[in-house]
């Protein structure tokens, strides 16, 4: 079986920053992606950011932009997204989500797996 969980949410004030973490565990072969997506209070779960592992290079949603940089520990299947200048419009339950490879009974088999989430909460 594969894990997923989220850590570094918190409540901060606006400008402020915070770095959540993302940590993959368990029988693993590979990983593919690792991305962050985010709902907030009445609204649909949205993309944030994505790193698909093949390149150094990672993709944002336009409102993260500039502000959020997401990175990637391969050693220890961790991703993180550091967030900078945070808006009160950034106050959401995160979310990691580990595309992936993992053992099953000597088998290589796909998985596709979201964490609990984490709290942002950024007011003043």
């Amino acid at each position: 079986q594969v894990r997923v969980v989220e850590s570094g949410g918190d409540s901060v004030h606006p400008g402020g920053s915070l770095r959540l973490s993302c940590a993959a565990s368990g029988v693993i072969s590979s990983i593919n992606a690792m991305g962050w997506y985010r709902q907030a209070p009445g609204k649909e779960r949205e993309f944030v950011a994505v790193n698909t592992g093949f390149s150094s290079t990672s993709n944002y949603a336009d409102s993260v932009k500039g502000r959020f940089t997401l990175s990637r520990d391969n050693v220890r299947n961790t991703a993180y997204l550091q967030m900078n200048s945070l808006k009160p419009e950034d106050t959401a339950v995160y979310y990691c989500n580990v595309d992936g490879h993992m053992f099953n009974n000597s088998r290589v088999q796909r998985f596709d797996i979201w964490g609990p989430g984490t709290r942002v909460t950024v007011s003043s």
